[in-house]
């Protein structure tokens, strides 16, 4: 008798141990039936794009200087050659207040009057991280190690520097059409602080409290992000588009993922960020190379961006829906058409914007 209540014992727990195991395997299956059909459902072909979105460019000025070009020459042709009319440009706090209280907005004002001459329209990019690397732009009398600063200090000192920068430009010039506070705040990437996300939420009141005319644009990672974070913080969300990247351990390697990728992203973002205007605010638009770009052979460059390259991503944005697309790269056009004498990407790129 004894020994019969351990056989049923020990049948009631395989039984029960079985069941558990099949509804764990239910669930696994379940699971890995969603990630398929996700991963089949943002490869789907998409048809050719009707989307009439706004071509424009990043331009930054730091960054022309530092692959060796007249970085007014670039701007001016950039203006008036590609007549480009959205373009992004990033105030670099480093450069403008070098010293505490000084300032010096030459070059700013200068790129503000030419774009507001030729009816450009301008997004501003301020805060401590503003695109191009090292990414974030502390001046060195704030801390000399921009990766950890004193986030007090750091606020008080971003916060005012940010007042004169608005205050300067929030009246007088229609050409500004959008704030963007920060760059990919939430991304961990470049030589910065840790994301403050009060800090961050100090910026935006502040600017909104400043200047409440003009959008806010936020921005964030389009690969490695949800993006609620930024979304839900932002008049206006702005997503990078990198499709092929490249790493030391892995080299060159291509994102498996479609336009669909990015719709699936917009339709999160309105549902849990309540938040319904996207931008591709970073195309990729320049070569991604082991080291400083310019360094590398030539014909590493091309292959990794060339004219066919830019014209099937700027395809792959419009597929995504998104009505305004920001360039990422159009310093290095310019050094290719002047430098190496090879305008194929500065002449597409032409065309692009004439066929918007």
């Amino acid at each position: 008798m004894a020994k019969n209540k351990k056989n049923s014992k020990w049948e009631k727990l395989v039984s029960v141990a079985g069941k558990t195991f099949q509804f764990f395997l239910y669930v696994v299956g379940a699971i890995l039936s969603i990630v398929i059909l996700f991963f089949i459902y943002i490869n789907l072909p998409v048809k050719a794009s009707s989307n009439d979105a706004q071509v424009g460019v990043t331009f930054s000025s730091l960054y022309a200087q530092q692959i060796g070009l007249n970085w007014k020459d670039a701007y001016l042709a950039m203006l008036d050659d590609l007549e480009m009319k959205y373009v992004r440009l990033p105030v670099y706090w480093d450069r403008v207040e070098k010293v505490e209280g000084q300032y010096d907005f030459a070059d700013l004002d200068w790129q503000l009057a030419q774009a507001q001459k030729r009816g450009a329209k301008i997004t501003l990019v301020i805060g401590q991280k503003v695109p191009r690397w090292p990414e974030c732009y502390v001046p060195k009398w704030v801390g000399e190690d921009p990766s950890n600063l004193d986030q007090t200090r750091l606020q008080e000192k971003l916060l005012a520097f940010e007042t004169v920068v608005i205050d300067r430009y929030k009246t007088d010039h229609p050409e500004i059409i959008h704030w963007q506070v920060e760059n990919e705040p939430f991304l961990d990437f470049g030589i910065c602080s840790k994301v403050n996300p009060n800090l961050l939420d100090a910026e935006i009141a502040q600017v909104k409290n400043l200047d409440n005319t003009r959008p806010i644009v936020i921005t964030d990672s389009g690969e490695l992000s949800l993006w609620i974070n930024a979304a839900s913080r932002a008049d206006i969300f702005g997503t990078t588009m990198y499709r092929e990247v490249y790493s030391v351990k892995m080299g060159h390697w291509r994102y498996p993922i479609g336009p669909n990728f990015f719709k699936a992203k917009q339709l999160i973002i309105k549902l849990f960020a309540h938040q319904d205007n996207a931008i591709v605010i970073e195309l990729q638009g320049e070569p991604w190379v082991a080291g400083w770009t310019v360094d590398a052979p030539v014909e590493t460059q091309l292959a990794s961006m060339n004219a066919a390259t830019l014209r099937d991503n700027v395809e792959f944005a419009k597929k995504t829906g998104m009505k305004e697309i920001y360039v990422w790269g159009v310093e290095w056009w310019y050094w290719m058409k002047t430098v190496q004498n090879n305008p194929t990407i500065w002449e597409t790129s032409k065309q692009l914007v004439k066929n918007q």
